[in-house]
């Protein structure tokens, strides 16, 4: 059985501290739903009061229509993985794997099969007799992974599970992570601050800033349309550039200009208000050397970060402004050069001071 979770204008406080306040969210049967942002955003109270180990103060939470915020947490048909992982010491791994399964009197038989089952899909067989005390961070990760997949929930639920290990593991894990849930058919919700793994596993993202929900969509409705400077600032690597900008009108649609004073046509249209400050947002892929098509700019080489498959320029304008530019990877650049930069115009964004989005003419205002 899989769940559809609804919460509703739901609010928690510690103490005066309002840590969430009145925010509503619908999670598809089967889907994958990443809560994206940074430390101190609510994102793990959220999936805590999901799973019961935190109250609401306000609002319901409900799965397949019925509320659960008033049942205790093992009424809830869900299970939890965290990043501490959470084994008992004094047992092996199967039967941490099994001790849920135990609690509530499921056949030996069927808890000898789940938990065959789960160490096949992790590739932990051969450590089901060890206890964690024996076993390396990432391993630890699998069981309490796999304690989760016997219980068959309706909902898994993870903590930033991949934060404790190792780069190497990290990635590989992440990977693993995707093909789990092609074989897992239920709903997941996993928490983390680290934007690789939310767009590596999400069908949805929920970017989370300060007690708020900044914006829900696909991964890469994301990272092309964000919804305000904050998800733009957050979400891509390296992070969009973003340059102070006066605003006229051409044909129906924004050129801006630029703080050296230099002017580039968008795909914005003019049909939304232009009074104010606006800053232009631009990724570093929309930024190239001009290479024999007409510049944009022109700028001066600070940094390289050579990445392999294509290097970063750090470039300074005339007004002092940096633009992060995109060149291919074994780019002949140095530190130092003059370059003629070519701004994409139709892969802009615009941002008023209140960080709300302005796309081009396929969206309109974010």
């Amino acid at each position: 059985m899989t769940a559809n979770i609804e919460i509703q204008n739901v609010t928690k406080r510690y103490g005066s501290m309002t840590v969430l306040d009145g925010l509503s969210l619908s999670i598809k049967a089967n889907e994958f739903m990443v809560f994206l942002g940074p430390s101190g955003c609510g994102k793990s109270t959220l999936l805590r009061m999901i799973a019961g180990l935190e109250s609401v103060d306000e609002g319901t939470i409900s799965i397949n229509g019925e509320r659960i915020d008033t049942l205790p947490p093992g009424q809830r048909d869900i299970a939890m993985v965290f990043q501490s992982y959470a084994l008992y010491p004094h047992m092996t791994v199967a039967d941490n794997m099994a001790f849920g399964l135990r609690n509530i009197s499921v056949s030996p038989d069927v808890i000898s099969s789940r938990v065959a089952e789960a160490a096949r899909m992790l590739e932990i067989g051969h450590l089901l007799e060890r206890k964690p005390g024996q076993l390396s961070g990432g391993q630890r990760q699998r069981v309490a992974i796999g304690r989760a997949i016997v219980k068959e929930p309706k909902a898994f639920l993870f903590d930033e599970p991949l934060s404790n290990l190792d780069a190497a593991l990290r990635v590989r894990t992440r990977v693993e992570l995707a093909q789990l849930r092609n074989r897992v058919r239920s709903t997941m919700i996993f928490v983390t601050h680290d934007q690789i793994e939310a767009m590596t596993l999400a069908d949805r993202i929920v970017v989370m800033n300060n007690r708020k929900i900044e914006q829900i969509g696909t991964p890469m409705e994301i990272y092309s349309r964000p919804a305000s400077r904050f998800v733009a600032t957050f979400v891509g690597s390296p992070t969009m550039n973003f340059l102070n900008v006066g605003l006229t009108e051409e044909n129906g649609f924004l050129r801006a200009k630029l703080p050296d004073g230099t002017e580039l046509q968008t795909a914005i249209r003019s049909s939304g208000p232009k009074a104010g400050e606006f800053a232009l947002g631009i990724r570093a892929e929309a930024v190239k050397l001009a290479n024999g098509v007409p510049a944009t700019t022109t700028g001066k080489v600070d940094v390289l970060e050579r990445l392999g498959d294509r290097t970063l320029l750090y470039t300074s304008l005339k007004d002092g402004t940096v633009v992060v530019a995109e060149d291919i990877g074994n780019s002949r650049v140095a530190i130092g050069d003059e370059v003629a930069l070519t701004l994409d115009g139709s892969r802009t964004h615009l941002f008023d001071t209140a960080g709300n989005a302005w796309h081009n003419e396929e969206g309109g205002h974010g």
